[in-house]
């Protein structure tokens, strides 16, 4: 594994979350890219691109830090946290102006700088209670799965 492979998962935090660059994901993922996230899975940058729109039109001020990364054979696992503020509709419920806090853990496997697949695990139900929206949490899950 090349440093830019290794690098990836922080690229991918910086330039997709951080920076809010919506091409980066066509940058760093391969269109064939699996992306599993809960029972979830969406193939390449345009299954991603609902996700990532949702989120964008839900909170700004969107910032990840990446806590911990380490690297094994073809796979990249990253330790992260997250805060951002709610001041859109994008979860279909309207903004609470509530800034949250959430931490994650993502799995990538890596080949030629892109990412090829990953594994998401993250704290979606304390976001929904930080937003105060649990109720729709299952809204939320099956607009995700669309």
């Amino acid at each position: 594994m090349t440093e830019q492979e290794r690098d990836l998962g922080r690229r991918w935090f910086e330039l997709v979350w951080n920076q809010g660059r919506r091409e980066a994901i066509a940058e760093l993922l391969t269109p064939e890219a699996v992306i599993h996230d809960g029972g979830t899975d969406t193939v390449g940058p345009e299954g991603f691109y609902p996700f990532f729109d949702r989120l964008n039109h839900a909170f700004s001020t969107f910032h990840v830090n990446v806590e911990d990364s380490m690297a094994d054979g073809d796979k990249v696992c990253v330790r992260w946290s997250c805060t951002a503020k709610h001041t859109g509709d994008g979860l279909g419920m309207p903004p609470t102006g509530v800034t949250i806090h959430i931490t994650g853990i993502s799995i990538l496997r890596v080949a030629g700088g892109k990412l090829i697949e990953g594994w998401q695990n993250w704290d979606m139900l304390g976001m929904m209670q930080q937003i105060q929206g649990v109720q729709t949490a299952s809204t939320y899950i099956g607009a995700h799965s669309q």
